[in-house]
């Protein structure tokens, strides 16, 4: 029994071409294969342009060493490079309150080591923006590749973007708008669990509504995040950091989690970026209004 892991269609195209999958698997070391890699990885045409700026021997200026690009690293740099000269990217910048989700946390903590579950807050963000996304359809949305046409999506999955040993991956979580928190935080969990061991699935590599790419629990103040297209906008999230907040002639200090949002020019505008951000913290700081 084969522990290749590839849908019908990929394995009726290596049929085709006379592939032997267990070889190429082998060859790239890991059991997950898609179609790019029978098709010599070139899933996306990177910008056409110049690149002699890079060839250039460093050794001249000092010891170097190199190491090879796997062929994941080099699929998901030409998707990056293509999604970064073809979509027209802003990026707005906010912050939430997370004082009721971290209190809510802490109330639930015995209950989640009861079930086994870790409810991590990006389980409370994950059930927000699928909230959001239901209340501004056009963010879940994909354009047509001639730009002609809007796809409005009539259900809610969230990519998670996870940063693996062998490159970063984005799993898939479904139906988000359908699940409860603690359906969500063991999904979330097992989706980074089994992308840290490579036993993602391709079909669970795809579809997604929007993505989320935290860093959180490594640190930052705020980045830009790339576009994942078709997808038409990603939700950036680092460090909760506490900021004073002044209440007349009171300061208080408020633990915030910042929010970078990059989206595609083309569909959304800033206002309407603003919006959605907006309403997603106001999500964030009440939680209670995410389940309404």
């Amino acid at each position: 029994m084969s522990d290749i892991i590839a849908p019908p269609s990929v394995r009726a195209l290596a049929r085709q071409k006379g592939i032997d999958l267990e070889k190429l698997a082998k060859d790239l070391g890991r059991t997950s294969i898609a179609r790019e890699d029978l098709e010599g990885g070139k899933p996306a045409a990177g910008p056409a342009g110049d690149t002699s700026y890079w060839d250039v021997d460093h050794s001249q200026f000092g010891p170097v060493t190199e190491e090879p690009m796997s062929r994941f690293a080099q699929v998901a740099a030409a998707n990056l490079g293509a999604a970064n000269a073809l979509i027209p990217q802003v990026t707005h910048h906010d912050r939430a309150d997370v004082t009721a989700i971290e209190a809510l946390r802490k109330e639930l903590k015995n209950e989640a080591q009861a079930r086994g579950v870790k409810l991590t807050a990006l389980a409370f963000q994950a059930k927000a923006l699928a909230r959001a996304l239901r209340e501004f359809p056009r963010f879940n949305a994909s354009l047509s590749p001639d730009g002609k046409s809007l796809t409005l999506k009539d259900y809610v999955h969230i990519g998670i973007a996870v940063d693996t040993a062998h490159g970063l991956m984005v799993p898939v979580l479904r139906d988000v708008d359908r699940k409860g928190l603690w359906q969500i935080a063991a999904d979330i969990a097992d989706l980074a669990s089994r992308a840290q061991t490579r036993k993602i699935g391709p079909d669970e590599m795809g579809g997604a509504s929007m993505t989320i790419t935290n860093l959180g629990g490594i640190g930052g103040i705020g980045f830009t995040p790339i576009v994942n297209p078709p997808e038409v906008a990603i939700l950036g999230i680092t460090r909760t950091e506490t900021i004073t907040v002044w209440e007349g002639d009171m300061p208080r200090p408020v633990p915030m989690v910042p929010f970078d949002l990059s989206y595609d020019h083309r569909v959304i505008n800033g206002a309407d970026a603003a919006r959605f951000v907006t309403y997603l913290a106001g999500l964030i700081a009440d939680p209670r209004r995410i389940m309404i």
